[in-house]
C-alpha cells in the first residue's frame, strides 16, 4: 500500500486515528483500542504524527519498531488547528493537519534510558521538596514553644539533634515522639536523595556527552544529565540560540508596525532545566575564581540577576556547540583555533618544496 500520514490522538485506553487515503482521497477518523490500533498500524507504512504528551515517547519508540516515521508535536502547536469543540476526533484531525505544515517544529523522541534519567531527577526534586517542608514544619512547631535554631538546613538540623534533651523538657511527651518520627523521616529522605544522585551519577559516567558537558563552567553532573536526557539529539536544534530559546532564556519579543520590543526572558520550555542552568550560572558568578573578562565586564554594568541569566544563556549555547562538535569545552576556543591554524600555515610554509625531477 502507498505510504500515508496518520494523525494519532493517544489516551490511556481509547485512541483516535485520522488519515486520508492518498489514492482515493477518502477521509477516515476511527477509534481503536490499544491492541487493535497496533494490529492495524502493523499492516501499513508511512508517517505517524502525535502529541508529545503522556506516553508519547513510548508510542514513538513503539511505532518506530513498526517501521514508521514518527513526528512528535508540541500540544500548543496543535491546538490552533482544532476548528470546533475539543474532542478526540477533532484532536486527531488537528494533529494530522499540523503535521502537514512544512515549518512545524518537532520534538525528538527520547530513549527509555533518557526517560528513566528524567524520572530520577523528578523523584530527587520531590524528595528535596518534602524534606524542606518537613524541616520548616519542625522549625514552626518548635518555635511555638519558644525554641529557635540556626539558619540553614544542615546547621539547623544539627542543632536540633544536639538540643534534643532541651526539646524533650519543653514540649509534651506525645509531641516529642512525633518529632522523633519526623527526624527519622528526614533521615530517610536524605538517604533516598543520596541514592538517586548515585544512580544519576552512574549513568553520567557511561555517557560521553555528559562528560563533555561537565567541562563547561556552571554545568555539573545534574545539569549535564538533565540536558542530555531532555534535548536528546542536539541536531534537533539549528543553533545554540534555538536551544536557549527552547529553554526560555531569551527575551520575549513583541512587535508591530516594524518596531520590535524586547522584554524579560520568555520562561518557556523545561522549568527544571532552566533552574539548574541559572543556579549553575549563579555559582560561577559568585564562586568561580576566574570568571572570565566577559563575565566581569557584564557584572559591572548590569544587575546581578541579568548577569546570571546571561551566563545561563551562554552556557546553554556552549552546551549545544560542545554536543555538536563532539569535543570538550575549551575557553577562548575561537582564539586558540585561529592560533592553531596560523601555526599550521607557518609550518607548511617552512617545509622544503619538493624539486621536480
Amino acid at each position: 500500500m502507498n505510504a500515508m500520514t496518520f494523525g494519532l490522538d493517544i489516551a490511556k485506553h481509547v485512541f483516535q486515528l485520522y488519515w486520508v487515503d492518498p489514492e482515493t482521497g477518502e477521509i477516515h477518523n476511527q477509534r481503536f483500542q490499544r491492541q487493535k490500533l497496533i494490529e492495524f498500524l502493523a499492516q501499513h507504512k508511512g508517517r505517524v504524527a502525535l502529541e508529545a504528551c503522556g506516553s508519547g515517547h513510548w508510542w514513538a519508540r513503539k511505532l518506530m519498531t513498526l517501521g514508521y516515521e514518527v513526528k512528535l508535536l508540541h500540544a500548543k502547536f496543535v491546538r490552533p488547528f482544532v476548528q470546533t469543540n475539543k474532542t478526540d476526533a477533532a484532536d486527531a484531525r488537528a494533529i494530522w493537519t499540523a503535521a502537514q505544515q512544512l515549518d512545524m517544529p518537532a520534538v525528538t523522541p527520547k530513549t527509555a534510558e533518557q526517560q528513566a534519567t528524567l524520572v530520577l531527577h523528578r523523584m530527587r526534586e520531590q524528595h528535596i521538596k518534602m524534606r524542606t517542608m518537613m524541616i520548616n514544619a519542625l522549625r514552626g512547631a518548635l518555635y511555638e514553644f519558644g525554641l529557635s535554631f540556626k539558619k540553614g538546613r544542615q546547621a539547623g538540623l544539627a542543632e536540633m539533634r544536639e538540643r534534643l534533651a532541651e526539646v524533650e523538657e519543653d514540649v509534651p511527651a506525645r509531641m516529642f515522639e512525633a518529632l522523633r518520627e519526623q527526624f527519622d523521616l528526614i533521615g530517610r529522605l536524605d538517604k533516598g536523595i543520596e541514592g538517586l544522585e548515585g544512580q544519576i551519577k552512574a549513568w553520567s559516567q557511561t555517557q560521553p556527552e555528559c562528560q563533555r558537558l561537565m567541562t563547561i563552567p556552571g554545568i555539573g553532573m545534574l545539569t549535564a544529565t538533565a540536558l542530555v536526557a531532555t534535548i536528546g539529539d542536539a541536531r534537533g536544534f539549528r543553533s545554540g540560540r534555538q536551544l536557549s530559546a527552547y529553554l526560555g532564556l531569551v527575551p520575549r519579543q513583541h512587535g508591530t508596525g516594524g518596531k520590535v520590543r524586547l522584554g524579560a526572558i520568555s520562561k518557556r520550555g523545561d522549568r527544571y532545566l532552566r533552574m539548574l542552568l541559572i543556579h549553575g550560572a549563579r555559582a560561577v558568578l559568585f564562586r568561580a575564581k576566574d570568571k572570565g573578562l566577559w563575565c566581569e565586564q557584564l557584572a559591572r554594568r548590569r544587575p546581578t540577576n541579568v548577569t546570571v541569566v546571561a551566563l545561563a544563556n551562554k552556557a546553554a549555547r556552549t552546551a549545544w556547540a560542545v554536543l555538536m562538535g563532539n569535543e570538550p569545552y575549551e575557553r577562548d576556543h575561537e582564539l586558540k583555533k585561529a592560533e592553531r591554524a596560523k601555526q599550521t600555515a607557518n609550518s607548511a610554509l617552512g617545509q622544503p618544496r619538493l624539486q621536480r625531477p
